[in-house]
């Protein structure tokens, strides 16, 4: 097996702590290589990304699928550094994008395809949750593939949920109409330090064939855990002045307690007032 189908295996073995079959892809390994080792950047050199890059990593990203070709998705590039800090004071839990080059946020664009129906005299008769649903899915996968052709093209990335916490801020700062909405911010920039591979659950857990098996159990997960701490452990526990501390925090307990508390409450309230019906 050549050394970079090697690297492959290794490194996906490493991030689901299963044994793999041998890799027996011809083409692409270097890409593959690539996307199997790759981790989130959160710390980024002063170094800024080139406009002509941006552009380029955008119409890549808007080559990914899209659901019927309705295309409902926009890239915003905050270019503007007084734009860019707004935006980073409406996410400042995440302080770390202050430091990123370049900031886009990707959004779910429903506007358009319901600007068809008025132009050529059609009635929009989908006019339900499957509208903001495609839309947002779009918009993801075209975050995805901009992620992986960033990468590939030596730059670091991290997305941002946090612009849905405070939705209306982020429509008002980004001027977006009715139908339009925010999906996920992007932190952009050529890594300080190479990103770590993020160790995910076991592939047996979450790859089913022919149907949805339920396999999880606490087992399962407790040793998900432990693998995990030994390897990429916290460095602090979350909500510990409230929960206190425990010698077995892991990824199980970091997860339940970031839930524990209600977020974005307001999001649904805010894709209403979108235009959106949700039924």
């Amino acid at each position: 097996m050549p050394s970079s189908a090697n690297q492959i295996r290794d490194d996906l073995e490493r991030r689901f702590g299963e044994e793999l079959p041998e890799i027996t892809a011809k083409e692409g390994l270097e890409q593959l290589a690539s996307i199997a080792r790759r981790g989130s950047c959160r710390r980024f050199k002063t170094q800024p990304v080139s406009t002509e890059l941006v552009h380029m990593l955008c119409a890549i990203a808007l080559a990914s699928p899209s659901k019927s070709d309705l295309q409902q998705r926009d890239i915003i590039v905050i270019n503007d550094a007084d734009q860019k800090m707004r935006l980073v004071e409406l996410v400042s839990e995440q302080v770390w994008v202050r430091g990123a080059p370049a900031v886009l946020v990707f959004c779910g664009n429903n506007r358009r395809q319901r600007q068809l129906h008025e132009w050529r005299g059609h009635t929009f008769a989908n006019d339900h949750l499957d509208a903001f649903f495609n839309a947002a899915v779009d918009a993801g996968i075209a975050l995805s593939a901009f992620v992986t052709a960033a990468e590939a093209a030596g730059l670091g990335c991290c997305p941002i949920s946090a612009v849905r916490n405070r939705a209306t801020e982020v429509g008002a700062l980004l001027n977006l109409p009715n139908h339009v909405f925010p999906v996920a911010g992007l932190a952009l920039g050529y890594c300080k330090d190479e990103p770590s591979i993020s160790m995910r659950l076991p592939l047996s857990m979450t790859v089913h064939e022919d149907r949805y098996h339920d396999r999880s159990s606490p087992d399962m997960i407790d040793a998900y855990d432990a693998r995990r701490n030994v390897l990429q452990p916290y460095s602090q526990q979350r909500l510990s002045e409230k929960l206190g501390t425990t010698d077995r925090y892991g990824w199980s307990e970091d997860k339940a307690r970031q839930y524990s508390l209600p977020e974005r409450q307001d999001f649904g309230d805010f894709i209403r007032s979108k235009g959106f019906n949700l039924k």
